[in-house]
């Protein structure tokens, strides 16, 4: 995500559904918007049916060109590449561009989809598919449907968000089980500490729920967990429900 800088931002189509204010508009207008929807998801459908296997890579929109995690992004997505994954993300600035960059640096597929929000930011240079989305919600159903595993660089509440969002998918096994790696020991360590120190020791996580979670700073030992990962459940016959 990036700042917003503008004092009157635009209302987006997702902020117009979820007002609570308006109430008397919902029944017009609501039935409307859900055909949008729709569409939404039959556009990502069709543009990504074909796609071959991918990781998503995620982390914030604010990290500068140059700097460690943007190259270490950027690594990630030639690593990724060169492992036949086409690699997608949000494919915004940051994070996003260092994965897509590197993807198409080591002839690889680059994905991006982009989300409307109330302040500008359009899709970078490195995407070879690129698709944009009005509603969050159909956006993540796409980064999940279409992944074999989730890679999470540093980032902000967005990146917190889809982290989050796919290992209560997985633990809740609404998802196959598939790999989740935090890349960038030092940012992420306090979380893994608190998530144990609190959440496990409190009883609201298992054990075995911090095993869904690769910890390291190596690209190459996340990309080859990602792909031992994804031979055990092909091996297995492991499909989403």
């Amino acid at each position: 995500m990036m700042p917003n800088a503008n004092p009157n931002p635009k209302i987006t189509s997702e902020a117009h559904l979820l007002d609570s204010v308006h109430r008397g508009e919902w029944k017009q207008r609501d039935a409307w918007r859900a055909l949008r929807i729709l569409s939404e998801f039959v556009d990502g459908f069709e543009t990504l049916s074909d796609l071959e296997p991918a990781v998503s890579v995620f982390g914030s929109a604010r990290t500068k060109p140059g700097s460690e995690e943007y190259v270490l992004g950027e690594q990630l997505g030639a690593a990724l590449a060169k492992a036949n994954f086409g690699v997608i993300t949000g494919g915004g600035p940051g994070i996003m561009e260092a994965a897509n960059r590197g993807a198409r640096s080591a002839g690889g597929v680059s994905i991006g989809l982009g989300i409307e929000l109330p302040f500008e930011q359009k899709l970078n240079d490195y995407i070879d598919i690129g698709l944009d989305f009005r509603y969050f919600f159909a956006r993540k159903t796409m980064f999940v449907k279409y992944s074999q595993a989730f890679c999470v660089l540093p980032g902000g509440f967005g990146t917190l968000d889809e982290l989050f969002e796919a290992l209560t998918l997985v633990q809740t096994k609404k998802v196959t089980r598939f790999p989740v790696v935090l890349m960038g020991v030092s940012y992420w360590q306090g979380l893994i500490d608190w998530l144990r120190d609190r959440m496990l020791e409190g009883g609201k996580i298992a054990e075995q729920d911090l095993d869904l979670m690769l910890l390291t700073d190596d690209v190459d030992e996340a990309v080859s967990h990602i792909v031992s990962a994804c031979a055990y459940l092909k091996e297995c016959g492991d499909e989403t429900p």
